[in-house]
Order: structure tokens, then C-alpha cells, then sequence
């Protein structure tokens, strides 16, 4: 599952690089800026790309023009080649951007909205806080290990973990009663759309559930038997799409 997780987390980082490059004033020092910067030659880009080195070239010097197909192609041939050396460069950017990848269990989307009933459903769950809107749905999920989130990360990288997108399911691990992680959200400036939480089996905190319930946030009890399980039973709902990027060097 970690190649899995780490493949996710280099298709976060390659749409941040192709932003960069689209929305910069010159998109072809863009892409030169960012070769550079994972000590790439144009010759290893173009072959992975299969085309020639002066392709690269004339993309870079600006005697073409990079559409969104190539910037794509080009960015995910120098995650390709970082993911050949060790993903060292993936590693520095994702410290760089504050993706607290240490409390980070696993991260995934799903291949389509799911309801809160479907939510409940797929995690062997229980829905504690029943006051929240009919449309909410959940398009993805992050598994999180709650004792290391609470001990380790700062309030940015905990902001960044609640609310990168308000359409997910934020999922709290190693939880004794629920009420350290609904304290953390209530303080929080940006609030995640669904909240589970997993390890309570006979009590839950009541100040977690009237926290949830002052937040409108729905929160739902898993009572899956343990983390591994409860991982299968969210990857069995996975969109297929994702990117291998040791495929691409193939």
C-alpha cells in the first residue's frame, strides 16, 4: 500500500509543478526550471518521453510552445526519474509544501461520490452527529494516526490535513474516546466535511459528539476490526486512474 500512497502523493506534487509551469510568465523556462531543479538532463527527459533531446530543447528555448499533453508528459518523466533515485526530490517538496506525510496513514480519492449512507456502510460504521446536509458527499479520504498528528504536527500541517479538500472523508486512527481530535477540529479555521473516527468500541467521548454537532459535521463511529481491514474496505472504493511511475521508465 505504501507504493500506492506514494504514488498519490507524486500526483499531488505534479499538479502543483504544472501549475507552476502553465501559470508562469514564461512556461518554457517553466519547464527548464524545473528539470534543472531535479538534476535532470534533456537527453534522460527525452528518452522517457521517447522523443530527441532537441525536442526537449526547443521547448525550453521557446521554439515551441508546451501544450497541457506535454507538460504533463514532461513533468511526470522527471517524478519518473526521481522515483528511479529514491523519490529525493518528491521527499523535499512535500516538506517544502507542508504535506505532513509522517501522520499521513494512507491518502486516496474515490472512483465516485459517495453518500454518508454509503460512508457508513463501507466502513462498518455508526453515525454519531445525525445532523448534516443531504448533499454532503465524500470524494476521497485521509487515514490519519491521531496520537502523531496531536503530538507532531504544526498548525499549518494540521490545517493542511482538515481542510486540503472539504469534500473528504478525514478519518482518525487511535482514537481512546474521540474528544482530543473533535477539540483539534472545533479550533481549527478550515473544518473537514466528514469526520471518522476508529479505535473506541464501547464509548464515545459526549463533548466529541456535541462538538460535532455544533460544527454540523457529520461524524461517524467505524467499528471495522482493525486499521488494515478498514484500509481494504476504503481501497475497494479507489478510482483505477493512478499513475505508476516506474511504469513510465518501461
Amino acid at each position: 500500500m505504501e507504493e500506492s500512497f506514494q504514488n498519490f502523493i507524486a500526483d499531488l506534487i505534479a499538479r502543483r509543478i504544472a501549475g507552476d509551469i502553465v501559470y508562469s510568465n514564461n512556461p518554457n523556462m517553466g519547464l527548464k526550471k524545473w528539470r534543472e531543479y531535479f538534476e535532470v538532463s534533456q537527453l534522460e527527459v527525452a528518452r522517457i518521453m521517447g522523443v530527441s533531446a532537441s525536442v526537449i530543447s526547443d521547448y525550453e528555448k521557446g521554439r515551441r510552445a508546451p501544450g497541457a499533453k506535454f507538460i504533463r508528459r514532461y513533468v511526470r518523466a522527471l517524478l519518473a526519474i526521481d522515483h528511479q533515485r529514491g523519490w529525493k526530490k518528491l521527499d523535499s517538496l512535500s516538506k517544502a509544501l507542508g504535506i505532513p506525510r509522517g501522520a499521513i496513514i494512507d491518502m486516496m480519492e474515490f472512483n465516485e461520490p459517495i453518500s454518508i449512507g454509503g460512508l457508513i456502510e463501507l466502513v462498518d460504521g455508526v453515525l454519531l452527529s445525525p445532523d448534516y446536509s443531504d448533499s454532503i458527499r465524500a470524494y476521497g479520504y485521509t487515514l490519519i494516526d491521531s496520537i502523531r498528528a496531536i503530538a507532531e504536527l504544526s498548525g499549518p500541517q494540521f490545517y493542511f490535513l482538515l481542510g486540503s479538500t472539504p469534500e473528504r472523508a478525514i478519518i482518525f486512527s487511535n482514537v481512546a474516546a474521540g474528544r482530543s481530535p473533535m477539540v483539534a477540529v472545533r479550533v481549527s479555521l478550515v473544518k473537514p466535511g466528514i469526520i471518522i473516527i476508529h479505535g473506541p468500541r464501547r464509548y464515545v467521548d459526549p463533548l466529541a459528539i456535541e462538538l460535532a454537532r455544533l460544527e454540523g459535521i457529520p461524524l461517524i463511529l467505524s467499528l471495522a476490526k482493525d486499521i488494515n481491514s478498514l484500509i481494504k474496505k476504503l481501497r475497494s472504493k479507489v478510482g483505477a486512474e493512478e499513475t505508476n511511475y516506474l511504469s513510465v521508465l518501461e
